[in-house]
């Protein structure tokens, strides 16, 4: 009856009555309930339910043995029990398993690749490198993508033990087994993880001599040269990158975006601007809207204009229009370092351009005007306002009046406070509104 009802389950519902037995009976009873359930286990299911057991070990263990009375397991499915175990740190059954697998036939360097993630997330990682060495008495190659794959596992742990056991390793087995492309790529991109700039140009030094500039993947370029810019040594990020570009290995945009972003958070407007002339003016990549604003910012933030001049204007080339954005970011930056012709000429190219000034913007231009004695260009400025309907202007009507009033032109005072108030600026001083 029990059998009849199970062979008319679901392959869902033979699952969700195996994984119940595992949670809910007893240890002792686990074995009977599982034979007494009428459920033939096929691979399938063994599959399904060791992929739900990572958390129970010892059910996992009870139902791989019930289901191996009744067919024999697959390789896969020894994987997954070998994974189990070595996950929850059971690594003497984890052992014991491996040593089954061998004599079924089993073992692949999946097998191994679950042993050393095993000990390398438990931080054990001598144990890694013996699992390593162990394999081929197991009848398993020790092949590039074996050292790779002890490699990736042991940079997986932020422990800095972690990391020297990996050069560790690599030293000594780079004789027997050539690095491959994908060795120093996973290199390259632990020493990034871990800063290590020194290990970075050795491990970059090297990979170019054994597999060369074509071979070797991009990933392993930005690596090593993401390393030298966050470890704080950019003039050796320029010269590797140009030496790159000449070799016409030029990485791509996703990582300039990225080469920018480190520059502008140190606040080093002469690499990010580096940067750029290799990435735009020699490599022919094409910067997003972002990526100009953010070097135009950072140019206007160290008072190198003209290189924003230059930003600004080879964006229209790429065929990337700039809005309103870095048209007020260098306004802001010639009012701010008060260059009364340099900000007036370029106001009448944001009018040209059809790029509204801010109202901030306006206002502070309108005071810096009337300071540096240009009372005409701070009048345009004021007219445009009006005419463009650039709102809000009480500010920039507050600096209006107090420019007037400084220069004595009292009749023109009076007569922009009462347009002022006739338009009902709200918010103007106290001291226009008597």
């Amino acid at each position: 009856m029990a059998m009849a009802m199970a062979m008319a389950m679901s392959e869902d519902g033979r699952v969700g009555v195996i994984w119940d037995i595992l949670s809910r009976a007893p240890s002792a009873d686990v074995d009977s309930a599982l034979s007494r359930c009428g459920i033939i286990p096929t691979t399938d299911l063994v599959d399904s339910i060791l992929a739900l057991s990572y958390s129970s070990p010892a059910g996992a263990i009870k139902f791989f043995r019930w289901s191996g009375l009744s067919l024999n397991h697959t390789p896969c499915s020894w994987n997954l029990m070998v994974d189990i175990l070595g996950r929850n740190c059971l690594f003497e059954p984890m052992w014991d398993a491996i040593r089954s697998m061998k004599h079924h036939s089993a073992l692949s360097l999946s097998t191994f690749v679950s042993a050393f993630s095993a000990y390398c997330s438990a931080s054990r990682f001598k144990e890694a490198v013996m699992s390593f060495d162990v394999m081929d008495r197991y009848g398993v190659p020790q092949d590039s993508l074996a050292v790779n794959s002890l490699i990736s596992a042991l940079f997986q742990n932020p422990d800095p033990l972690s990391s020297q056991t990996a050069a560790d390793f690599f030293d000594r087995i780079k004789s027997r087994v050539p690095p491959d492309p994908d060795t120093f790529d996973i290199l390259l991109q632990g020493w990034e993880r871990t800063s290590n700039v020194s290990r970075a140009k050795n491990t970059f030094g090297e990979m170019v001599i054994r597999v060369g500039w074509e071979a070797a993947t991009m990933s392993s370029f930005e690596a090593f040269l993401m390393t030298l810019i966050r470890g704080e040594q950019p003039d050796e990020a320029i010269k590797f990158l140009q030496v790159m570009k000449n070799n016409n290995r030029l990485p791509g945009i996703n990582f300039f975006a990225s080469a920018l972003n480190v520059f502008i958070d140190h606040n080093d407007s002469v690499h990010a601007l580096a940067l750029w002339e290799i990435m735009v003016f020699q490599g022919g990549l094409v910067p997003n809207r972002v990526m100009c604003n953010t070097i135009i910012s950072q140019l206007c933030k160290s008072d190198m204009i003209q290189d924003a001049y230059n930003v600004l204007d080879g964006m229209t080339l790429n065929g990337v229009f700039p809005d309103s954005l870095p048209y007020n970011t260098i306004f802001k930056c010639l009012i701010q370092n008060k260059r009364v012709h340099d900000a007036g000429s370029f106001f009448n190219e944001m009018r040209k351009n059809e790029q509204l000034p801010s109202p901030s913007n306006c206002a502070s231009a309108i005071r810096m005007f009337f300071s540096e004695y240009d009372p005409i260009m701070a009048m345009e400025v004021w007219d445009y306002m009006l005419k463009e309907h650039v709102s809000p202007t009480d500010d920039a009507a507050n600096e209006l009046l107090i420019g007037l009033k400084d220069l004595g032109r009292l009749s023109e005072v009076r007569y922009h406070r009462n347009s002022c108030l006739t338009r009902g600026l709200s918010y103007m001083h106290p001291q226009w509104t008597n």
